[in-house]
């Protein structure tokens, strides 16, 4: 019977797009590619290996200094000497010299106040932070590329609806051309019937273009070519489990709150190294060195030394203008700076979560009567139509009833999308989502 056949239509909730495609794009192959090519998850990276690398104890100042020096100079010079026996007087020009000398020393830090003690510290609170950002950067990405996906479903959902108006107004046409041979209908009912399939394959169309242009998107989004065809064939499937004590006692473990977290200890540790640097420093030196130095003539003509040294140095400042100890009042200023930095992530954070929960349980709560009114509207629809067959109903009924059904399918596939965004925003403010 048509009734069924068209209410089988309208009920169906998937459909294939995309014929000519040559591949088919799932979520995980969009979010797999979009994590590998990501260039600012690459960015993110380099900022985590470079951090890894900085982290080191030579680069805080700890580990011993070893250099080695070696200089030889050779000279042409005049002697003119002068001593109180005259027969040893000495008066030559051109005379060779050579001054040779060369050294190996090392020192090691003995004391300057922990200052290395904190720069180290504050080296592996700085890798801490890059990972940090890292891992918010892998959720933003995320975030992104599920948002787009879903974006095309839900557009793809627009298009079915539009496709299942164009057979019902196809039907309507069959209808009122099989009357007017009868002599049962006028063209005036047949021209505006066919205006309407005319304006909804125009909107066919239209759709169509908002497709393929948002599948254009989310192939640069995952950093594939944009001409690439693909085709997508999925549902909006919302996970209805999330509470909000969930999501709230997950909120300091966002990256970006960790990040900051970890600011206010760097800040912290800047502000003892700053107050280092108002301590002694103690060093331990020890080397070997070499001199020789020769003339052609003179007074001495080789002169030799040769030997190991070790030593003590001790700098203990003095005055410097008081520029160290302002270094650390500003240091101190930048900590409680990050900490209210902190604590308006965390109050924007924690908004963010509150508006994005009650987004998401109105959502939840008006999808399912959406789609009980989906429903029905169909099986309305479904039954004017054969109602309209056989002259029990109006064209005025039939429009009415479509529009209906329009209005409730939209309205069905706008929830579950605006239902599946604050799944995912509160999943990625959780620290949930996953690749």
């Amino acid at each position: 019977m048509m009734n069924k056949n068209l209410l089988s239509l309208l009920l169906v909730s998937t459909i294939t797009l995309g014929a000519n495609a040559q591949s088919r794009l799932s979520l995980p192959d969009a979010i797999a590619t979009a994590l590998k090519n990501s260039y600012n998850i690459q960015l993110a990276k380099n900022n985590v290996d470079a951090a890894t690398i900085n982290n080191d104890i030579a680069i805080a100042g700890g580990m011993p200094i070893v250099t080695a020096q070696a200089t030889d100079n050779e000279q042409v010079t005049s002697i003119n000497q002068k001593f109180p026996d005259p027969s040893r007087d000495v008066k030559r020009n051109g005379v060779a010299a050579n001054n040779l000398s060369a050294s190996v020393t090392g020192s090691i830090l003995l004391y300057n106040g922990m200052r290395v003690k904190a720069t180290k510290k504050r080296l592996e609170e700085l890798q801490g932070q890059q990972v940090a950002l890292l891992n918010a950067q892998i959720q933003n990405t995320l975030a992104s590329v599920i948002t787009r996906y879903y974006d095309v479903v839900r557009q793809q959902n627009f298009l079915k609806t539009i496709f299942q108006s164009i057979e019902v107004a196809k039907k309507r046409i069959d209808i009122l051309q099989s009357r007017k041979e009868v002599g049962m209908a006028n063209n005036a009912d047949l021209f505006q019937a066919q205006l309407d399939l005319n304006a909804l394959i125009q909107s066919q169309q239209t759709q169509q273009l908002i497709i393929d242009q948002g599948k254009s998107d989310l192939l640069n989004l995952i950093f594939a070519r944009p001409d690439s065809l693909i085709t997508i064939q999925d549902t909006i499937i919302v996970d209805p489990t999330i509470t909000f004590d969930q999501v709230k006692s997950l909120l300091e473990k966002h990256p970006q709150i960790i990040a900051a977290d970890q600011q206010i200890k760097i800040n912290e540790l800047l502000e003892k190294e700053a107050a280092a640097l108002r301590a002694p420093t103690l060093r331990a030196t020890a080397g070997y060195s070499l001199s020789n130095t020769s003339s052609a003539a003179g007074f001495i003509l080789t002169n030799q030394s040769f030997g190991p040294t070790v030593g003590i140095n001790l700098s203990v400042p003095i005055y410097n203008g008081s520029i160290n100890k302002k270094q650390q009042q500003i240091a101190s200023i930048n900590t409680r700076s990050a900490q209210v930095q902190k604590n308006n992530l965390l109050l924007a954070t924690e908004t963010n979560a509150v508006k994005t929960y009650q987004l998401y349980k109105t959502s939840l709560t008006q999808l399912a009567t959406a789609k009980t009114n989906y429903e029905l509207s169909a099986q309305l629809l479904s039954l004017i139509m054969q109602k309209f067959e056989l002259g029990q109903a109006t064209i005025v009924d039939v429009k009415i009833a479509q529009q209906s059904f329009e209005n409730e399918a939209y309205r069905m596939v706008n929830l579950a999308y605006s239902a599946k965004i604050a799944e995912v925003e509160l999943k990625r403010l959780a620290n949930l989502l996953q690749p």
